[in-house]
């Protein structure tokens, strides 16, 4: 029986050396590479003194090092700890200090700064990579890739070094059983400080084997990896699915609209998951174009709320169908799904789109504040039980308490289920507003004014009314050609006409954009 994704690989690597396992821009990197290579890192970080049960931080963008990184770290018995490449030294701290790794991988423009960090924490190593080597020198950096700065990495630990010295040595591998912990992932923090999620390999087989099923995948599928793989889901959806299966991934470095559209195009990418804020600039971008992205059929957003509107937008501009999923951190990325080939419906009541049912093998119980289960149609907080579910939070036994009990996730998100069994998701439980004793719930509000045309994003938050108590305040980013046109009275007075009176916003503020983190999620904590 497979334990882990390194039994995977391997046997990919023994089965069909030359079969494509990742794709680079240019480059095109086999199993077979990737097998022995990672044997080699693996080799690597053993002979600097990396033990069963050590972390390892990848600090890295979308590229083949990281890869590479968390592959070698579980051969070598160690955790992978992938960690926001946008984190400046102060997160950086905080996160090194919380898992305290034995080393770390980050990018050679980097390591002056990552290094001082690194020593401060008593980091044993800081092994560097080039995002550029992979990369013919002849030829120009693509437009996603900044030029190269020259660092003060040691040439001795530059991944490529540290991989040659060590291919084809014997490793002494260290498989990993299904109840070990394969990842550290840390969630955003915007209820507190960032915690530590403990995926072990059992949760990442589960949710792999899920979207192998639901996705329909299979080894004939290109794989764009449009979430960063220092994500949730980057790590499930793109490493572990692309693994499940033995797909090529295609790795973009950053997501960049054009050179997302660019790939496709290129590498015939049939299958994607990822924020609808990505799907959203690949249709405002010049360099869409209908037949550019026509191979990419299997199409998922999760993450961030999911508007009909821009589902019926892609789907008008391309043919395909953007199916609406439901995850986080500690359910291991899927929670609940949209298989392809079906629908989403939308609630009448709140014009929301479901976020699927409940992924096969798993429960799904809406509840109240005392934790009974509420009738189909009333909201309450979604509660989540079974294989996906994650091991805990790192070092923090009262935390992993509170968040799972009697085997049940309690996952903060209000949400509500239908006869059929179609979940909605409503709203985070902090961001609810409440206006005059009347409970807002800001999707709603947001739906209701992405059915306008000029609007291309929204974000509704609650902000303190001495009256009201709270009133809906909403920040709008308008399409280019709406910018001169639009006022925010004209959108309030669009959204009275379609709600009760005490939800339509009061407040309307224009923006060129909405602060947003990596995977495309809003930062509401932010604007309020």
């Amino acid at each position: 029986m497979i334990a882990s994704l390194v039994e995977l690989l391997s046997a990919h690597a023994e089965a069909a050396a030359e079969r494509i396992a990742l794709y680079y821009f240019e480059a095109a990197i086999t199993y077979g590479v990737l097998e022995q290579e990672s044997d080699a890192l693996a080799r690597g970080f053993q002979e600097l003194g990396v033990r069963s049960g050590d972390r390892i931080a990848v600090f890295l963008q979308n590229e083949p090092g990281a890869v590479l990184a968390h592959y070698a770290g579980w051969k070598a018995g160690a955790i992978a700890v992938p960690l926001n490449i946008m984190f400046k030294e102060r997160e950086l701290e905080y996160h090194l200090a919380d898992s305290t790794p034995a080393g770390i991988v980050c990018q050679d423009t980097d390591a002056a700064w990552v290094e001082g960090v690194a020593r401060r924490h008593g980091l044993q190593f800081v092994i560097t990579t080039s995002p550029s080597a992979y990369f013919d020198p002849a030829r120009p950096l693509p437009e996603v890739m900044a030029a190269p700065r020259k660092g003060s990495a040691d040439p001795a630990l530059d991944i490529r070094a540290v991989i040659s010295r060590h291919l084809g040595r014997r490793l002494e591998r260290r498989d990993p059983a299904p109840g070990d912990v394969a990842y550290l992932h840390y969630t955003s923090g915007t209820t507190g400080p960032p915690k530590g999620a403990m995926i072990t390999h059992a949760n990442i087989l589960f949710n792999a084997r899920t979207y192998r099923d639901l996705c329909r995948l299979a080894g004939e599928d290109s794989i764009l990896a449009t979430a960063p793989l220092f994500h949730i889901t980057g790590t499930i959806g793109h490493i572990a699915a692309a693994c499940f299966v033995g797909a090529p991934m295609v790795l973009l470095h950053r997501f960049q609209a054009a050179e997302a559209i660019r790939q496709i195009h290129s590498r015939r990418a049939t299958f994607t998951v990822g924020s609808i804020t990505a799907f959203i600039a690949m249709l405002e971008s010049a360099a869409f174009g209908r037949q550019k992205v026509a191979s990419l059929r299997k199409i998922f957003s999760g993450g961030a709320p999911v508007s009909p509107a821009v589902v019926a937008r892609w789907e008008e501009a391309t043919g395909a169908y953007i199916h609406n999923v439901w995850g986080m951190t500690e359910t291991t990325s899927p929670g609940t799904w949209t298989p392809l080939g079906e629908r989403a419906p939308v609630d009448a009541r709140t014009g929301a789109l479901s976020v699927g049912r409940p992924i096969p093998g798993t429960e799904v119980m809406i509840v109240d504040d005392t934790g009974s289960p509420v009738p189909a149609g009333e909201v309450g907080e979604l509660t989540v039980k079974g294989p996906n579910v994650f091991k805990g939070y790192w070092r923090k036994p009262e935390e992993t308490a509170n968040a799972v009990r009697d085997g049940w996730l309690y996952t903060g998100d209000l949400a509500t289920r239908d006869e059929a069994g179609w979940v909605y998701w409503i709203e985070r439980k902090k961001d609810m507003i409440n206006v005059s004793g009347f409970k807002v719930w800001p999707r709603e509000v947001e739906d209701t004014l992405l059915q306008h045309p000029a609007v291309l994003e929204v974000a509704v938050v609650g902000v303190p009314d001495s009256y009201r108590g709270e009133t809906v305040k909403a920040v709008v980013v308008l399409k280019s050609e709406f910018k001169e046109s639009v006022t925010a009275q004209l959108l309030t007075d669009f959204c009275r006409e379609r709600m009760a009176k005490y939800k339509y916003p009061r407040i309307v503020e224009f923006r060129d954009e909405l602060p947003k983190n990596p995977q495309g999620k809003v930062l509401k904590y932010a604007l309020r």
